[in-house]
């Protein structure tokens, strides 16, 4: 949304005044699931209530839809200048403040009072059938989630017994959840004073692996890539993303990292972090389906979680092979996000599923990674207010793992790292059971080659 000309700020009013009916329809909506019983859990809902209050902030320049009016072009007349600035103080005080007033006074009230006790999403009508459908949407596999909840045990136990050697390997005397917090607090881990030194921390990663990238990709995006420290606007609530760069190519992949207090920043997990938002996580991906001449536009811009997340994940298990990881630190990192994602399928199909509290979740992700427990109760509240969606990261690497095992197996020395990697890539995002289905054809033509 621009705001350079006296017609951008109109639009903006324009499209204020179409929010507003959403906001309102919003009420509405709710209105009509608290009498048939599709309600969020109280614990969820008490976290929106002091985020539509801060919307009421009588203190109009402090208000942040005021925000427009705190830059407006110097091109602008002092009278434009003036009839703007009163445009939008009276669309916030007549408008804006009074619908967050009522949707806060109702959610604060009716709503909260009508919120279920359940964390799991079987607590509305057809809520197992509805969750179903949700790991069905996100991991494009038919998979149940009793079947998803073992495999997340299973997983748990695997990375659990990695990370016991890693504490093993770097001398450390205590249990796994002591090395946890070591691994949390070492000032060891946090060299840096300044944002700068974070940033170069993360293009000396990319200069180490850029040498071992021909080995497994022949093809790279021409879309440029940068790193760069997340706005300060957002930065204190912000967490690391890929953002993708444009269709036409003309704006870069970003890779934004918050640094709120550089001598305070963490490194352990930066190697694995670089991988899967990165190089080749999501840049390469993202960026080689926008630049495809082979697919449709529609397929550019197509978004599989299953595929999307796990094709990130999965980059995350080449750092070795990319010549990273040297650092045992840097490879515990490694294993306390695949950890994380490994949780994930075990906390969700328990609350959703198996009728776990949100405080039983919170307690199995605090005994079994190094995640801060506020950090863990954001990540469990955001499961119980999205289900399905955590599932779909672990889900989709396993099957490119898998898959890439079955094909170094059956090819022997045949098999080629880069034209499996072609393979996955190449199609764009697909759901699992489409890109199983390449692949073993792949492998069938591979074969027949070979006799």
């Amino acid at each position: 949304q621009p705001f350079n000309t006296l017609e951008d700020y109109a639009n903006w009013e324009k499209r204020v005044d179409g929010y507003l009916k959403w906001l309102a329809s919003a009420e509405q909506n709710m209105r009509q699931g608290m009498k048939e019983g599709y309600v969020l859990p109280k614990s969820l809902i008490v976290k929106v209530i002091p985020q539509l209050k801060e919307m009421m902030q009588p203190n109009l320049k402090a208000h942040l839809f005021y925000g427009p009016i705190k830059s407006l072009p110097s091109n602008f007349s002092a009278a434009d200048k003036k009839k703007v600035a009163s445009d939008f103080s009276k669309m916030i005080t007549t408008k804006v403040i009074p619908a967050y007033t009522k949707l806060h006074n109702f959610m604060a009230n009716e709503y909260l009072e009508a919120g279920r006790d359940t964390s799991g999403i079987e607590g509305i009508p057809n809520g197992k059938e509805y969750y179903q459908h949700q790991i069905k949407l996100y991991t494009t596999t038919t998979m149940t989630a009793e079947e998803i909840h073992q495999l997340g045990l299973s997983e748990v136990a695997r990375i659990s017994s990695e990370m016991l050697q890693i504490k093993e390997d770097v001398g450390f005397k205590g249990d796994l959840k002591a090395f946890f917090n070591h691994v949390r607090t070492s000032k060891d881990l946090m060299p840096y004073k300044d944002p700068k030194e974070v940033i170069a921390h993360f293009n000396a990663i990319y200069d180490t692996m850029q040498p071992q990238l021909e080995k497994l990709f022949d093809k790279k995006p021409k879309t440029a890539f940068e790193v760069r420290q997340t706005e300060a606007f957002r930065e204190n609530s912000a967490s690391a993303e890929y953002n993708p760069g444009s269709l036409d190519g003309t704006r870069p992949g970003i890779f934004y990292t918050p640094i709120p207090d550089a001598s305070t920043y963490n490194v352990y997990s930066d190697e694995s972090l670089f991988l899967h938002e990165a190089i080749p996580g999501h840049h390469y991906q993202i960026s080689l389906t926008q630049e495809s001449t082979e697919l449709p536009a529609f397929r550019k811009t197509l978004w599989y979680s299953g595929y999307g997340e796990g094709w990130a994940l999965y980059s995350e298990s080449l750092g070795k092979e990319l010549g990273l990881y040297t650092d045992p630190y840097q490879y515990f990192g490694m294993l306390g996000a695949e950890m994380h994602r490994a949780v994930r399928l075990v906390v969700d199909t328990g609350m959703h599923a198996k009728g776990w509290s949100r405080e039983e979740a919170i307690q199995y992700s605090l005994d079994n990674e190094a995640e801060s427990e506020a950090g863990i109760t954001s990540e469990i509240e955001r499961y119980m207010a999205n289900p399905g969606q955590a599932l779909s990261y672990k889900i989709g690497q396993l099957k490119i793992k898998e898959l890439r095992a079955k094909a170094e197996k059956e090819l022997g020395d045949r098999f080629d790292i880069r034209e499996y990697h072609n393979q996955v890539l190449e199609t764009g995002c697909v759901p699992i059971a489409l890109l199983e289905g390449k692949i073993n054809r792949w492998i069938e033509a591979e074969m027949t080659a070979i006799q």
